[in-house]
């Protein structure tokens, strides 16, 4: 009898123990559910993106394209990271644009410097260039065409940029 009653007791103590328990999850049950379904339905968009991404690679044969790839060249230690080229065309970029009071020989030099830059971000995204071989207006052309390549290629130029040109307006 006694070893049924220490039984009864602690059966007790464990309902009560248990009970501040019970109540969170009766309070909370909302907020559980919500976080479950809200799981199962990002790991259902996961397991469909993966899936849809293998059907693509089979489709055009994303191995057959990638296997002449040389990624040796990405390593070579002259190669400058392209977060640092575009750190400095922002910053060359907006010393060309904002010369005046400047002497000729400083803005040439900013614009040599821009150039540089133009030419070691074209050689880290593959780009071909002629910058060095034109001067004049045809280099400003190349220029501007070189700007849009990089800024298409994913490196933000901001003279590339439609939105950020300040405009001349006529009155």
């Amino acid at each position: 009898m006694a070893g049924g009653s220490a039984l009864t007791l602690a059966l007790a103590f464990l309902a009560v123990a248990c009970l501040p328990v019970a109540f969170a999850l009766l309070f909370c049950v909302d907020e559980i559910l919500d976080r479950v379904v809200c799981g199962w339905s990002e790991w259902r968009e996961r397991r469909h993106e993966r899936r849809t991404i293998a059907r693509l690679d089979r489709a055009i044969e994303a191995d057959a394209l990638t296997r002449d790839v040389d990624l040796t060249a990405l390593d070579r230690p002259d190669r400058q990271p392209l977060e640092l080229i575009a750190a400095d065309l922002r910053r060359l970029g907006g010393h060309r644009l904002a010369a005046g009071g400047r002497s000729v020989v400083w803005h040439g030099a900013v614009i040599e410097a821009y150039d540089d830059r133009l030419r070691a971000g074209c050689r880290a995204l593959g780009i071909t260039e002629h910058l060095a071989d034109l001067d004049g207006v045809d280099r400003e052309i190349e220029r501007v065409r070189v700007e849009g390549l990089l800024d298409a290629a994913g490196l933000p130029v901001p003279a590339a940029r439609a939105g950020r040109r300040p405009r001349n307006r006529r009155a």
